[in-house]
């Protein structure tokens, strides 16, 4: 079994990134006395109290069995209470698991996390619609799809003891601050344990980019996640927890991590908002804003889940509203009605697809996706026009480095294949 906090220090330090750092084995590594980690999604921290497993998060509701007998296989100690960094249901569903073979749980929750159970119940075709689509068949094996069951399970357990701005658990010897910070979600919470000065981050580290411009997804927080992750810093943490990717052990390291994600986020803040105190609209803010290229090439930051482009929309909207700044697009015209008009112009749906393959050959796919689309709109039931459409957004997919980008490309891409091969 790998040494997790030796291969994290050595993937830092060198830079490699060719071994996988962010791992679903749900397997349970020992990375302290006391201390363990099952790698799943998310993973589930343990920590023996002396007097009950104290775990952080539970995993999804299709890993949840498995996280709970590599518990089992740790120690014969049961699990007394569960921590919810916050409530997405990578970090909730495998609750059900945890009471099936523990019961009588303390369950640990941010006084925001009922409120998002209660949206997720309200919209969860939505959710199950959004997530097939971000994850894209990456992972077809969580049950993400068409067809899935509901987003979190109906029998999830509920926060029952809940916290606000802060709140201190006191289990058998253990001594585990709880802090609340609005980051990723409005109901995140980060654990810090001062005599063993260990530090559980939830989602504030993900060994990604930050997880703060989902495209599909309610508001993100970068301004109080970077105060958060200066807050961590500060305390000077020996070993790192994340709920996705690697633990990370050494003070200077997990400092400097910390430190630069939070630059990375507080950069871009500051860069959007002086556009936009100076009057600049959207389009211009997307195309000059961006991070140093050698930091997203560190290990941490590397954008393969969320990118910073998002992150600059989910500034403007936090600060900005949903309006672009372009006049025509406050009350604009049906998409398939303007769609229409350019494609007569240009002599037919036919031709404007076929300026998007050429484009798209030249390697502009930013440009041969509008025209993709247009040409898609204006021909809703045009087997060709969808036939350029879908080998459009199969190449753009190709080319793109964030899940998020290649989930949403491949929907574009099997929506058209759906009309150009319907027998397929």
């Amino acid at each position: 079994m790998d040494d997790l906090l030796e291969l994290s220090a050595s993937i830092i330090e060198s830079g490699d990134v060719s071994k996988p750092f962010n791992r679903i084995t749900n397997e349970l590594s020992e990375v302290d006395d006391g201390l363990a980690v099952v790698e799943s999604f998310s993973h589930s921290v343990v920590i023996d109290s002396g007097d009950g497993l104290v775990a952080f998060d539970a995993s999804h509701a299709n890993t949840g069995a498995q996280v709970v007998e590599a518990i089992q296989g740790w120690s014969s100690t049961p699990v007394s209470h569960i921590v919810y960094t916050h409530g997405h249901a990578d970090h909730v569903g495998g609750s059900v698991a945890f009471d099936a073979a523990y019961g009588d749980l303390t369950v640990v929750g941010h006084e925001n996390v009922q409120r998002r159970f209660d949206r997720y119940r309200y919209t969860n075709d939505w959710n199950v619609l959004i997530n097939a689509r971000q994850f894209g068949g990456v992972r077809g094996d969580f049950a993400m799809g068409d067809g899935a069951p509901d987003f979190i399970p109906t029998d999830t357990l509920e926060p029952t003891r809940v916290v606000g701005a802060a709140d201190t658990l006191e289990v058998g010897d253990r001594t585990i601050e709880l802090h609340h910070a609005r980051g990723e979600t409005d109901d995140h919470l980060w654990g810090w344990m001062p005599d063993e000065k260990w530090l559980f981050a939830g989602d504030f580290v993900i060994w990604n980019f930050p997880n703060a411009g989902n495209p599909q997804k309610v508001q993100r927080y970068p301004i109080e996640w970077a105060a958060a992750l200066r807050d961590m810093a500060s305390r000077r943490p020996e070993i790192l927890l994340p709920a996705h990717g690697l633990p990370v052990g050494g003070a200077d390291r997990i400092e400097e991590m910390l430190t630069d994600i939070a630059g990375a986020l507080e950069g871009l803040v500051a860069e959007v908002v002086e556009r936009m105190n100076g009057g600049e609209v959207l389009d211009t803010i997307i195309h000059s804003v961006g991070v140093d290229p050698d930091l997203l090439a560190k290990p941490y930051l590397r954008p393969l889940y969320d990118e910073p482009e998002f992150v600059v929309r989910n500034i403007w909207r936090q600060f900005g509203g949903w309006w672009d700044g372009a006049p025509s697009r406050l009350k604009p015209s049906p998409d398939a009605q303007l769609a229409a008009e350019l494609a007569a112009l240009a002599g037919g749906a036919d031709k404007l697809a076929a300026r998007a393959a050429e484009v798209a050959e030249s390697g502009d796919f930013r440009l041969a996706s509008h025209l993709a689309d247009l040409a898609g709109w204006a021909a809703p039931d045009d087997s060709t026009v969808h036939g350029v459409r879908a080998e459009v957004y199969r190449e753009r997919r190709a080319q793109e480095t964030s899940l998020m980008s290649k989930g949403i490309f491949a929907g574009a891409m099997r929506e058209s294949k759906a009309v150009a091969d319907p027998d397929s």
